[in-house]
């Protein structure tokens, strides 16, 4: 069982479909048992962010292929970045802006506010060679 460490909270009206293409801002709220975790997350660093789609229908077997809405056939559920999927988790890579008082700052946000945060992990990017 997942249990959510924090939630995610902007004020946003409209949020950009994937992490890669946005540059809304907007706070990582930590429940207070976890925030010992956030010790050495500094500004700059880019921040993998495990998040429930909270808002998203059950998956049923006819949700295995998905039409995206940049495309024009279906593809198969794990070819997409689709909240529709059999276990609700999105991965999301921002940029942490600051961390204060259990509040990490971070932009780059493509989940809704009063999202569910699973697990906050730092990003390291795969080197050449």
């Amino acid at each position: 069982m997942l249990i959510p460490i924090g939630v995610v909270r902007h004020d946003a009206s409209d949020v950009p479909r994937h992490c890669s293409i946005s540059e809304l801002e907007g706070e990582l709220v930590i429940d207070e048992a976890y925030r010992p975790g956030l010790d050495d997350l500094e500004p700059g660093q880019e921040l993998v962010v495990l998040w429930q789609f909270h808002l998203s229908p059950p998956f049923t077997k006819e949700h295995l292929h998905q039409t995206p809405p940049n495309q024009d056939r279906p593809k198969g559920v794990f070819a997409t970045c689709s909240p529709v999927r059999p276990n609700p988790i999105g991965l999301s890579v921002v940029e942490v802006l600051a961390v204060e008082d259990g509040v990490v700052r971070v932009r780059g946000l493509d989940m809704y506010d009063g999202t569910p945060i699973l697990d906050l992990k730092p990003h390291k990017a795969r080197s050449s060679g």
